[in-house]
């Protein structure tokens, strides 16, 4: 696997080695040990899924310490626009995202530490989402940021007249400076 760590300290794109043939394809989706030497040590817990459709737009996630999660995230089926935003107090990237395209075709990974809120856009006509976490969801620390906030300007790649299909809950989210949050930068 290939490890490429994004200008957002913390955040990596992993490529697995897929090897395909008439057949189809074989590749190796996680491994602890590699996982480790490249980003440390991570205790996932649970792994979760989900079928979007197209236009569906989930985010921006995260929960509070001390039930923060970091994600190891996938598209097995499909294609969405993934995204992390640094919400690191004191953080030198503070409010700024980093955008990936995850499908089924490049299978591609994102991991998002602690300290990052997530989201993701669906751009095909379904997209099977799936993701390692290392806390379990505790609805009372579930928080969230306005996907549209301003002030984060995330650029989501909807194309002109195409509806966006998003949860009451995300649309009612606060914007980034009235949102709880309790992540301190470290170096």
């Amino acid at each position: 696997m290939i490890y490429t760590e994004t200008e957002i300290s913390g955040v990596w794109v992993i490529e697995p080695n897929v090897f395909a043939d008439v057949r189809g394809y074989f590749m190796e989706a996680y491994k602890k040990t590699e996982f480790e030497q490249h980003i440390g040590p991570v205790d996932f817990i649970q792994d979760n899924e989900s079928c979007s459709t197209q236009g569906v737009l989930r985010g921006l996630h995260y929960q509070l310490e001390p039930y923060a999660q970091s994600k190891l995230v996938r598209v097995i089926q499909g294609r969405v626009l993934d995204l992390a935003v640094d919400i690191r107090k004191g953080s030198p990237t503070f409010g700024k995202y980093i955008a990936v395209e995850l499908s089924g075709e490049n299978k591609r990974q994102l991991f998002i530490p602690k300290g990052f809120a997530h989201g993701f856009y669906v751009m095909s006509e379904t997209a099977v989402f799936t993701y390692k976490v290392d806390n379990p969801y505790t609805p009372i620390h579930e928080r969230g940021i306005r996907f549209d906030d301003p002030a984060i300007g995330i650029d989501w790649h909807i194309m002109q007249g195409n509806v966006v299909n998003t949860s009451e809950k995300d649309r009612q989210a606060p914007v980034l400076g009235d949102a709880e949050i309790n992540f301190e930068y470290k170096k």
